[in-house]
C-alpha cells in the first residue's frame, strides 16, 4: 500500500510537470477554452497531490505517536545492528527506526534505534 501510494504521488507529479512544460504552447495558441481547461487540470492535479502527500503524512504521524506509546527505546548500537536477526529474537516486539527513513526524519532521530515494550 505505502509503495503504491509512492508510485501514484510520482505518476501525479509527473503529469504536472508535462502540463507545466505544456504550459507555454497553450498561452501562444491563445484559445480561452483551451486555457481554460489546461489550469482546470492542472489545479486538480495539484489538489489530489497535496491530498495524497497529507494522507501519508497523517499515517507517519500515526506511527510516530504509537512508537512514542512503547516504554523503552535506546540507540542500537553498531555490533547489534551487525547482528539484528539475534537482537530481533531476544527482544520480541522490538520496533527499529533508521533515521534516514521517512519515519527517522519525522521523529527527529540522529542514530539508529530501537523501541519496545520492555528494556534491552
Amino acid at each position: 500500500m505505502k509503495e503504491q501510494e509512492k508510485t501514484e504521488i510520482k505518476r501525479l507529479s509527473d503529469r504536472l510537470d508535462a502540463l507545466n512544460h505544456k504550459e507555454a504552447s497553450v498561452i501562444a495558441q491563445g484559445d480561452p477554452g483551451i486555457m481554460a481547461q489546461h489550469r482546470e487540470e492542472k489545479t486538480s492535479l495539484e489538489a489530489e497531490i497535496h491530498r495524497l502527500k497529507n494522507l501519508r503524512v497523517a499515517k507517519l504521524s500515526k506511527q510516530a505517536q504509537q512508537l512514542q506509546t512503547l516504554s523503552f527505546s535506546r540507540p542500537i548500537s553498531k555490533k547489534e545492528q551487525a547482528d539484528m536477526g539475534a537482537l530481533k529474537k531476544k527482544v520480541r516486539g522490538l520496533v527499529v527506526v533508521h533515521p534516514m527513513t521517512a519515519l527517522g526524519r519525522e521523529t527527529g532521530l540522529k542514530e539508529v534505534t530501537g523501541y519496545a515494550s520492555r528494556p534491552f
